[in-house]
């Protein structure tokens, strides 16, 4: 899977993984982090998604990162917020009051680029990866954020009914190949994915919380 197809994806508005709501596990649950009104939240490859609505109006400051640049000019348009703009050699950050998405390859961000975060939030970036780029991709996210600790909502199905994204991703990947060497991972909640996922096959969609020991 390569950029060009998250590209078309948004060009041809083709965005069955975007919610138009705020997640429930994350309504629901996201309290069980304990942070501090104003605590800065970073959402990896987050889209134009309505969470970032629901953590700006609850106090948290939030930070993501978007392949791509339309994503993150829909999301600013419908915040009703105009963003400042600033190049990061490959990368662009767009900034206003408590939120700074930084636009392209997020393989390409650095921790400094980034700046301190308090928490991070994954309902869409792990699950979006075929298996053969996850691995890199959580030990990235871990170096970048130093660690801090996640709220991660991933999916659980027969990947043989359907084709990713959104990818299966089973406990004891999340646990045995990703986390278990940096943080103490516990699940928070489960509940099934009404109708199906896409209205194809049965699914469960699971929040993990994953603190450094």
């Amino acid at each position: 899977m390569d950029a060009g197809f998250w590209h078309r994806r948004w060009q041809k508005d083709e965005l069955g993984f975007h919610e138009g709501e705020a997640n429930g596990l994350l309504v629901e649950h996201f309290d069980a982090l304990s942070l501090a009104q104003g605590s800065r939240v970073f959402l990896p490859l987050c889209g134009k998604t309505r969470d970032i609505a629901w953590l700006l109006a609850r106090g948290y400051r939030v930070a993501g990162s978007e392949l791509s640049a339309l994503a993150v000019d829909q999301l600013f348009e419908e915040l009703g917020v105009e963003p400042d703009r600033s190049d990061l050699g490959k990368l662009t950050r767009y900034s206003a009051p408590d939120i700074d998405i930084i636009a392209g390859d997020m393989f390409d961000l650095t921790g400094s680029m980034l700046g301190p975060v308090d928490a991070v939030y994954d309902r869409a970036a792990l699950v979006a990866l075929p298996e053969d780029m996850r691995g890199t991709y959580a030990a990235h996210l871990t170096a970048i954020t130093g660690r801090a600790p996640q709220f991660l909502i991933c999916f659980e199905y027969d990947q043989a009914c359907m084709d990713g994204p959104p990818f299966s991703v089973p406990g004891a990947e999340v646990h045995h190949r990703h986390y278990d060497e940096r943080y103490a991972v516990s699940q928070v909640a489960s509940k099934d994915v009404t109708g199906g996922l896409k209205g194809k096959c049965a699914a469960v969609e699971i929040a993990w919380m994953l603190r450094a020991d």
